[in-house]
């Protein structure tokens, strides 16, 4: 893969607990659920790992991602004035003409750092009425970058330390919208899904599979359709909640 360019990094701080907030100097392309391949440019032993648009602004682009494993545990070491590599814009993200047709309402559903993505989403869709619904463990991030161009916001924490106690979805009228998007743990977006099918409501599904290439030549990402094996990377990573078959 020899399409990598050079980024200044602006920033790379830490926000809250695990999360990071990386933002890059440069003219970049790039819209909401896509995703870019980004590695340290020198000194790392990290593959590139896939992270997706927080927001992308006139002078730059941002990425908000969770320093978990190796890979992006590494990544969050990386200081301002340090130059990585990356590659993109990946993924097929989200039809915004589409979603701009619905009439009704719109729920936008995340949980933990499936928040991270939604920000650009939101930005993008700034004229539809949005509510909001966010669950984190006990600390929450980066609502406050989107509550201007949203209908309103729903937090769950876990502990009960901020917003509502227990799991976000435990809070999440479905019936009540008329398209939902989700993004979040794979048992939360399941859960997201499955109510807004046995209510016949359309929902849109943003997947954060693990992924090794990012072109869609390794499989690893795979995931199932009704339409058969689909490629996260480059058939997604946005997918219709009718299409998607999860298995318990």
């Amino acid at each position: 893969m020899n399409n990598y360019k050079n980024a200044l990094i602006k920033e790379n701080r830490n926000v809250v607990d695990d999360i990071y907030l990386m933002k890059l100097q440069g003219d970049f392309k790039g819209k909401s659920g896509q995703f870019y391949m980004i590695k340290p440019q020198k000194n790392y032993t990290m593959l590139p790992r896939p992270i997706s648009i927080h927001s992308v602004e006139e002078d730059g682009i941002s990425f908000l991602y969770m320093a978990k494993g190796k890979g992006t545990k590494e990544l969050s070491k990386i200081s301002e004035g340090d130059t990585i590599e990356m590659f993109g814009p990946l993924g097929n993200g989200f039809d915004i003409d589409e979603i701009e047709k619905i009439e009704g309402k719109i729920a936008v559903v995340t949980g933990g750092i499936g928040v991270a993505p939604i920000t650009q989403l939101i930005n993008e869709l700034k004229e539809k009425k949005i509510d909001l619904f966010c669950g984190f463990k006990s600390v929450d991030y980066s609502v406050e970058n989107v509550e201007k161009n949203v209908n309103s916001i729903k937090i769950s924490t876990e502990t009960g330390v901020k917003g509502v106690k227990g799991y976000i979805t435990d809070h999440l009228p479905v019936e009540n919208y008329d398209l939902v998007i989700t993004c979040g743990p794979e048992i939360m977006m399941k859960k997201v899904i499955s109510e807004c099918r046995k209510n016949k409501v359309k929902s849109l599904v943003l997947m954060e599979n693990y992924m090794a290439c990012g072109v869609g030549a390794c499989l690893a990402c795979v995931c199932e359709t009704k339409w058969g094996i689909k490629r996260v990377c480059q058939e997604g990573p946005v997918f219709s909640g009718e299409e998607l078959i999860w298995h318990e």
